[in-house]
C-alpha cells in the first residue's frame, strides 16, 4: 500500500500525539481556557489591587513594569548577541567545512593546534576528530540528498520562482536536491498553470522537480498549510522509497511560497545533520528574517516584521527556547515514522516541536542553524486590506496558544507524557507563560499607571498621582534597549533599491515611534483574540493565507 492510499483511508497517527476533534474531555476544555483566564485576571488584578488598596494596586503595577524594564535590557543585548553571531555563521564557508568532514583524518591533522575566530571553527576541529575516530559512525558527506518542500495556494510565479531559485542557488549540489512544490487542488486552474511553467523552468536544474497537487477534502484535515505539507511529505517518500535512496540520508526542508534561503543553507544543514550523534531526531532551525520587501511595505508593517525578525534572532542564541518556526527541517525518516505533521492545526510549525518531542518520548531538540531564511513582510493590495492581513496573521501565529492545552494533558497523564515530569513542567510553564505574557503587558504598561490614581481619586496616598510620572521615567530608561534594537535593525536591512531615496532610510529609524501602537493593536489585540477563540470553543480551523503581494 503507498503512502497515498494510506493517507486518503485516513491513516492512524502514532498514539498520543495527534490534537483531538470534536468535543474535548473536561480536563482538555478547562487547559483551552487557561490562557486567557490568566491574560484576563493579570489585567483585572491591577484594578482589584487598586480597589483594595492604591499601594497595592501601585506595587503591582511597578513589579509589572520593572519586569517589563529588565526584559527590554535582556532583548536588547540578545538582539545584539544574536545578531553577530548570525553575521559571522553566514560568512562561514559551509560547503568547504561538508567537504572537509568526508576527509576527516586528513583535515583534523592539519587543523588541530590552530586557532582562529571563525564561527564554530573550534567545534570544527573537535568534529573532525571524532569523524576520523569513528567514522561508520557518520553518513557520509557524498550521500546526504535534501528534499525541498515549497508549499503553495495560489500564489503566482512572480513570488515562486525567486523563492525556488534561491534553492537552485544554493552552494550544496543541486543535482541532490529534489525540489517538491506542493500546491492545492482549491488553487484552481491559475494554480495548475503556474506549477507546470515553474517546473518547465526549472527542467533539469534538480535532481528532479515533483508536482503534488493536494486534494480538496479529504478525511481528517482542516483547511490548511499543514494538510498539504504532510500530502507533500508523503509523496516525497514514495519517490525517494522507488529511486532507492536511503531514507535515513534525505533532509526535508518546508518552505513558504514567499521563502528565500541563504545561499549556504544546505550545507549548513548538512553540516549540523552529518555531525549530530542523535541526527534523526532533531529539527534543525534557521533564522526567518522578514526582511525580503521590508523597503517596500509600510510602516507599521515594518516594525512588526522587524520585530519578529528580533525574535527568531534571539531564540537562536538560546536554544533552551527554540522552537520549530515556519521554515525548518526535519529528516524524512523521522517524518515518515511519526506520519509527518499535525492535519489539524494552523500552526503545523509551532506544533511540531511538540508533536516530536512526544513521539521520540522526550529525546528531541532542536538545533539552530545560524543562517536566515528571508520571508515577506506583510504587504495587502491597499492600506486597509494590508492592516487587515497582518491582524489575520498574528492571530493565527498566536493561536499556538492551542498547544497549552495538547502539552498539560499530557504533563499530567503518565500514560501519554513519555517522559520526566521535571523535564516537561518549565517548557510547559515556558510555553503558557510566552502567550499570556504576548496578551497582558503592553495595555498594563500603557495605561496601568492611571488606574490606581483614578480609582482612588480624593486619596491621600500620593504613591497613585506619582505612579503615572515613574511608570513614564521607568519606560524612558527602557528606550536605551530600543535604541539598541534600531542599530541592530538597519545593520540587518538589505541594501536600499533604487528609486528610493535617504529619506527612506530616515523613515525606516523614525518608524519606531510606531512601537507602542503596533503592540497595542496587534500585538496584544492579535492574542486576546486568540485565546478568546480557543477559550469559547470556537476554534480556528481554517489557515487563513496571508496574501502575497510585490511591488514593481
Amino acid at each position: 500500500m503507498t503512502q497515498y492510499e494510506k493517507l486518503k483511508e485516513g491513516r492512524v497517527v502514532p498514539e498520543g500525539i495527534e490534537i483531538p476533534q470534536g468535543k474535548r474531555k473536561l480536563s482538555y476544555r478547562l487547559l483551552e481556557i487557561l490562557p486567557f483566564f490568566l491574560s484576563v485576571l493579570l489585567v483585572a488584578l491591577l484594578f482589584i489591587f487598586s480597589l483594595i488598596h492604591p499601594v497595592l494596586g501601585s506595587i503591582y503595577l511597578l513589579l509589572m513594569t520593572a519586569a517589563t524594564l529588565v526584559k527590554a535590557f535582556g532583548v536588547a543585548y540578545r538582539t545584539i548577541q544574536g545578531y553577530n553571531t548570525v553575521t559571522k555563521a553566514e560568512r562561514v564557508d559551509w560547503h568547504k567545512r561538508v567537504a572537509e568532514l568526508a576527509n576527516a583524518h586528513e583535515m583534523y591533522e592539519r587543523y588541530k593546534g590552530e586557532a582562529s575566530d571563525e564561527y564554530g571553527f573550534r567545534e570544527h576541529i573537535y568534529n573532525l576528530k571524532a569523524m576520523a575516530a569513528e567514522p561508520k559512525d557518520y553518513p557520509a558527506p557524498t550521500k546526504i540528498y535534501h528534499a525541498v518542500l515549497v508549499m503553495a495556494y495560489n500564489e503566482g510565479i512572480d513570488i515562486l520562482a525567486p523563492s525556488i531559485q534561491a534553492v537552485a542557488d544554493n552552494t550544496f549540489d543541486a543535482k541532490k536536491v529534489i525540489l517538491v512544490l506542493g500546491y492545492e487542488e482549491r488553487g484552481g486552474e491559475k494554480m495548475e498553470e503556474t506549477a507546470k511553467a515553474l517546473k518547465k523552468r526549472f527542467r533539469g536544474v534538480f535532481y528532479d522537480f515533483l508536482l503534488v497537487k493536494h486534494p480538496d477534502g479529504l478525511k481528517g484535515e482542516i483547511v490548511g498549510k499543514g494538510p498539504n505539507l504532510c500530502y507533500a511529505g508523503q509523496a516525497t517518500y514514495d519517490y525517494v522509497v522507488k529511486k532507492k535512496i536511503p531514507v535515513e540520508n534525505v533532509m526535508v526542508t518546508s518552505l513558504d511560497a514567499d521563502n528565500k534561503m541563504s545561499p549556504n543553507y544546505l550545507d549548513a544543514v548538512t553540516y549540523a545533520f552529518i555531525t549530530h550523534k542523535n541526527r534523526q531526531n532533531v529539527s534543525y532551525q534557521p533564522v526567518a528574517i522578514f526582511t525580503n520587501n521590508i523597503w517596500e511595505a509600510s510602516a507599521p508593517m515594518r516594525v512588526i516584521a522587524l520585530s519578529n525578525s528580533f525574535f527568531n534572532v534571539i531564540s537562536t542564541v538560546r536554544p533552551h527556547v527554540l522552537r520549530n518556526f515556519a521554515s525548518h527541517s526535519q529528516p524524512l525518516l523521522a517524518l515518515n515514522e511519526m506520519n509527518y505533521w499535525s492535519k489539524r492545526t494552523i500552526v503545523e510549525d509551532g506544533h511540531q516541536y511538540w508533536r516530536s518531542l512526544f513521539h521520540f518520548r522526550g529525546r528531541y531538540d532542536v538545533v539552530p542553524i545560524r543562517v536566515t531564511i528571508g520571508q515577506d513582510a506583510v504587504m495587502g493590495d491597499g492600506p486597509i486590506d494590508t492592516l487587515k492581513a497582518q491582524f489575520v496573521q498574528l492571530r493565527r501565529w498566536d493561536y499556538g496558544a492551542s498547544d497549552v492545552a495538547y502539552v498539560g494533558v499530557k504533563l499530567f497523564s503518565k500514560k501519554y507524557r513519555k517522559m520526566k515530569f521535571s523535564e516537561l513542567f518549565p517548557k510547559f510553564m515556558r510555553l503558557l507563560d510566552g502567550h499570556v505574557m504576548l496578551a497582558v503587558m503592553a495595555p498594563i504598561v500603557a495605561f496601568g499607571g492611571w488606574v490606581p490614581m483614578l480609582l482612588n481619586q480624593g486619596s491621600r496616598f500620593a504613591v497613585a498621582f506619582t505612579l503615572p510620572v515613574v511608570v513614564g521615567w521607568i519606560q524612558t530608561f527602557a528606550m536605551v534597549g530600543l535604541i539598541a534594537t534600531i542599530w541592530t535593525s538597519m545593520k540587518m536591512l538589505p541594501p536600499r533599491p533604487a528609486g528610493y531615496s535617504k529619506k527612506r532610510t530616515l523613515l525606516m529609524v523614525v518608524q519606531w515611534v510606531l512601537m507602542p501602537v503596533v503592540a497595542l493593536v496587534y500585538q496584544s489585540a492579535a492574542a486576546f483574540y486568540a485565546q478568546f477563540r480557543l477559550a469559547t470553543g470556537n476554534y480556528m480551523e481554517k489557515f487563513d493565507v496571508t496574501k502575497k503581494v510585490r511591488k514593481s
